[in-house]
């Protein structure tokens, strides 16, 4: 998410931005309302975390008719709500509610395992709280048909050989210029989104300023500090309207609640289509107004709709049998951008990167190894991609040199600092999972880097690869964003613009109401938050895990984050 320092290399800059995931919704609940403005349906889960209660809700929230043409369902808001079973089933009778705002290409299904630790870290302690993971409207473009029919193999016939699932065929990743009204979708409409959605949910404002803490992910802590400034009558001199009374309190989850980006510098490669910014805040509306600029991020590799979708495809099998041999690298289509994605995913050097040869095709991997190849931190170069779910096992193992060598030459902000890792026998034995849990068990072997460095031990892995497949391939929101609009980083980029500044109505808002910051220990940014922010530091945590770790850590002590954030919302405001 750094819009300020830049890697450098065209390859060095790419990156595979997180995750499609999808699910199948259950039936409508009896008394679940359907009145046309508002649904709410059950989500059945296979979480291991007892106790919670999850559904999707949408309500209708149309966009301005200004906004032009758009799919009837990109009038609709959703969001992923998670409450005690035990407890009151109308969200205005919890005792408190968390709204949480995604990071950039992230979706609801992200918070799935962070939301479910709070919720029941706080019904332990005898508190009925809620927590509502946030979609982006642009979401409402994504189809996830084809990872809902639970079939690894008819999910990629349905996206990338237009196969029907269940009568209906994949109309195709949607273009440019299709995505006019994505032109509006800037900071100004993301902070309107989220004022519309709890003012319908809640229409007391006195008790959301009770009740509701405001926060979010990486870029979401961003978003937030923008919606605790914003002025959503037109009035400054009117304040029940004002963002920050819309909460009791913020929460940034590695991030802090800011106006800017530069405390999430090193984040975004090079190669993105980012417009440059220094041809001023008109020309760049203008570009994306007429289309000649592309109003979603990508990047000619792995930051795009299409290989984005591999990554819930690859979650379904590492949730249905991990420890099976995996046969979606065989099974995919081969064309330039899978294959792009393949070689800067799993190239061991650069010679590997340039010949594709040994390709990830030529290894046997499980189901397990080909996730955590993925996502993992020793293996996955950028670090807001990163979780820590364990470690490759049952065969040889090599230092991964490319697109960066071990050794002290990554740039933490960008690559993160763990050393990286890949399998070195193709042909050769099956390479399989080890799960954070079983790291450091007398069984491991204990691999190292060719300078003997520890690739990893007990106290660096946090996440269940089981339960991130889950969230991949489970959810009926997506961990990912497909089509993340790029006027909502431009706006962000531009903040000392008069049509962005103009949105900083309340500044003071900001340090209105409490804050909570929790922090990766290894994330991006780690080291460089100011100390006046009293942060929580999640000690072995990448990007990720602050929203992915498992409620069971490998100290034995509680989960941090899902901890820090329960106590938040129980302390007295």
């Amino acid at each position: 998410m750094d819009m300020n320092r830049r890697s450098r290399g065209k390859w060095r800059g790419a990156a595979l931005a997180v995750l499609l995931t999808a699910g199948t919704l259950t039936a409508v609940a009896p008394g679940a309302r359907a009145d046309g403005a508002r649904t709410e349906t059950p989500v059945a889960s296979t979480s291991p975390v007892t106790g919670v209660t999850e559904s999707v809700v949408r309500v209708k929230v149309p966009l301005p008719e200004s906004a032009g043409p758009r799919p009837a369902a990109c009038d609709w808001l959703s969001y992923l709500r998670y409450r005690s079973a035990d407890g009151p089933a109308a969200s205005a009778d919890a005792d408190r509610i968390l709204v949480a705002q995604p990071g950039i290409l992230e979706g609801a299904g992200a918070f799935d395992s962070v939301a479910r630790n709070t919720v029941a870290r706080a019904a332990e302690q005898g508190r009925h709280i809620e927590f509502w993971a946030l979609d982006r409207r642009s979401n409402c473009l994504e189809d996830r048909t084809g990872i809902a029919s639970g079939d690894q193999h008819t999910a990629v016939d349905y996206y990338y050989r237009g196969k029907q699932v269940d009568g209906r065929t994949f109309a195709g990743f949607v273009g440019n210029g299709q995505l006019g009204w994505m032109a509006k979708l800037g900071i100004e409409q993301t902070v309107r989104d989220q004022y519309d959605l709890l003012a319908a949910e809640l229409p007391n404002q006195a008790q959301r300023k009770r009740k509701v803490l405001c926060g979010g992910h990486s870029l979401g802590g961003v978003i937030t500090g923008y919606f605790a400034a914003a002025d959503f009558d037109g009035d400054r001199a009117t304040t029940a309207d004002a963002g920050y009374n819309q909460c009791a309190g913020y929460f940034a989850l590695d991030t802090t609640v800011s106006t800017s980006l530069a405390d999430l510098s090193g984040s975004l490669p090079d190669d993105t289509n980012l417009p440059d910014i220094g041809l001023g805040y008109g020309v760049v509306q203008a570009g994306l107004d007429s289309g000649a600029l592309s109003r979603t991020l990508s990047a000619p590799v792995l930051l795009n709709p299409e290989t984005m979708t591999l990554l819930g495809i690859a979650g379904m099998d590492a949730l249905k049998d991990p420890d099976a041999e995996a046969s979606l690298p065989r099974y995919l289509p081969s064309n330039l951008n899978i294959e792009a994605t393949h070689r800067v995913l799993f190239s061991k050097d650069t010679a590997a990167f340039l010949t594709g040869k040994p390709a990830v095709k030529d290894f046997r991997l499980t189901n397990g190894a080909v996730l955590g190849a993925l996502l993992d931190d020793n293996s996955v170069p950028l670090a807001f991609l990163q979780t820590s779910v364990g470690f490759f096992d049952g065969g040889p193992i090599a230092d991964k040199s490319f697109p960066v060598a071990n050794g002290g030459t990554q740039q933490p902000g960008l690559y993160g600092t763990a050393y990286k890792a890949i399998p070195d026998r193709p042909q050769g034995p099956l390479y399989t999972w080890r799960n954070y849990d079983r790291v450091g068990d007398p069984d491991d072997p204990g691999y190292r880097s060719a300078d003997g460095t520890p690739f990893t031990g007990p106290g660096e892995e946090v996440t269940d690869i089981r339960q991130l497949a889950r969230s991949l391939a489970e959810q009926p929101l997506d961990f990912t964003e497909q089509y993340f609009p790029t006027k909502l980083v431009t706006d962000i980029q531009m903040s000392t613009s008069p049509q962005v500044k103009k949105l900083v109505v309340h500044p003071d808002g900001l340090k209105a109401n409490p804050v909570l910051t929790v922090l990766a220990g290894e994330g991006l940014l780690a080291g460089r938050v100011p100390p006046e922010l009293r942060p929580v530091i999640a000690d072995g945590y990448q990007h990720l895990d602050v929203l992915t770790a498992a409620p069971e850590q490998n100290n034995g002590r509680p989960e941090p984050v899902s901890t820090s954030l329960a106590a938040f919302a129980q302390a007295p405001r």
